[in-house]
């Protein structure tokens, strides 16, 4: 089996390493220090996104996007995933549910959020309902010639830039009628209730927001009335991998931080990496690395081949997410412990990382959650989606 990428996959990739190394890694201490980036510093980012064709990696090129395959999504965002600050969202990826919207809805929403001229947020998360999206209170009942939307939405990521939001709600309260609905950011009912503040730096913000009565039209309902749980479903199973991608992005930087530094920290005479203390902790950070990232370039890889279905994919996509969030937490608490005092110091990228990185266990579904996904699946259809290999054509 050649597992070796192609010349285009391998260009790609390092194109995104550059990206990273000339236009995200240099705003991280100023990210850090103003808790996000001056207007400045982030319509210069915004822009070099455009020139280095980085927007809309998830789309197709007919609704503005770059048509990339999954397994090459996760070649881009694994080195964005390198950078601190969550300075990989500056780069625009549009939910991929929208890849359903009718076309005057792309033409409204989808094209021109592909093009930066918009930016989405997803609201599902509420006070009384996180893992278990069954628990929305949200509601959306008829009203006119469309709907009215009323409930609050917790940890809106992004919602201080977006524009509009993708708002999953249950129709007539009835929880066996989730819906999204297309619900722009400017409309009256909608209020900013409070932007909290969180343990990790986040080049945008995480706003609670209510819809007070919201009315949105009939045709800014997307995909059809009680489909919201499979659309959400599609977006946390590419969340979930591109999770696993900036994961091991970001446990490489640390590791190859960890490695420079214990060659050049000296104590007792000798450099730290001498000691076995220290040279244990770097191996087992690079052999957890090499197990989780052959795990996820192989779901990814398979996936963009067509070689599993959208069923074991979901079940995958959460295997994805907990090795890599794990092995992340892991391999960042040994860089911290290599770095000593240094890598507690908000100046140290892997004490940015540090804090950065344990929101991977919990966003997008816990690690907990991901162990059910993974434990129905082989309740129900066995260990194959685990175990086995696809086919062999």
């Amino acid at each position: 089996m050649d597992m070796r990428l192609t010349a285009e996959d391998r260009e790609l990739k390092d194109r995104a390493l550059r990206f990273t190394e000339e236009h995200l890694i240099p705003l991280e201490l100023e990210c850090e220090e103003h808790d996000g980036l001056t207007p400045e510093s982030h319509a210069a980012a915004k822009a070099a996104v455009l020139e280095w064709n980085f927007h809309a990696i998830n789309h197709r090129p007919e609704d503005g996007g770059q048509g990339f395959t999954l397994f090459q999504q996760v070649l881009v965002e694994e080195q964005w995933g390198r950078a601190t600050g969550a300075l990989w969202d500056i780069p625009w990826r549009p939910s991929i549910p929208l890849a359903i919207a009718t076309e005057a809805q792309k033409d409204e929403y989808l094209r021109p959020a592909c093009r930066g001229e918009r930016r989405d947020a997803y609201a599902i998360t509420e006070e009384g309902a996180g893992s278990d999206p069954s628990m929305v209170k949200t509601s959306a009942v008829r009203e006119g010639d469309g709907w009215a939307i009323t409930g609050e939405k917790w940890h809106v990521t992004s919602g201080d830039v977006a524009d509009f939001f993708l708002v999953h709600a249950h129709v007539d309260g009835d929880s066996a009628k989730p819906t999204v609905f297309l619900v722009d950011k400017d409309l009256p009912g909608v209020r900013l209730v409070r932007t909290p503040k969180y343990m990790h730096t986040f080049v945008f913000e995480h706003p609670i927001f209510a819809f007070e009565g919201v009315h949105v039209g009939a045709d800014h309902v997307l995909g059809e009335v009680g489909q919201g749980y499979e659309l959400t479903k599609e977006w946390f199973v590419e969340e979930r991998i591109m999770i696993g991608a900036r994961t091991m992005g970001a446990s490489a930087r640390a590791l190859e931080l960890s490695l420079a530094f214990a060659k050049e920290r000296e104590q007792f005479g000798h450099s730290i990496v001498e000691y076995e203390a220290v040279e244990f902790m770097l191996a087992d950070m690079a052999a957890e690395i090499v197990a989780a990232k052959s795990l996820l370039y192989r779901v990814a890889s398979e996936a963009a081949r067509g070689q599993i279905s959208r069923r074991e994919l979901h079940a995958l996509a959460s295997a994805v997410k907990l090795v890599c969030s794990e092995t992340a937490g892991r391999v960042i608490d040994k860089a911290v412990q290599i770095h000593g005092g240094r890598g507690y110091m908000r100046e140290e990228p892997v004490e940015r990382m540090y804090r950065e990185l344990r929101v991977d266990r919990i966003w997008e579904g816990t690690s907990e959650i991901q162990r059910l996904v993974i434990g129905n699946e082989l309740r129900k259809r066995g260990a194959g989606a685990f175990t086995g290999w696809p086919s062999e054509a």
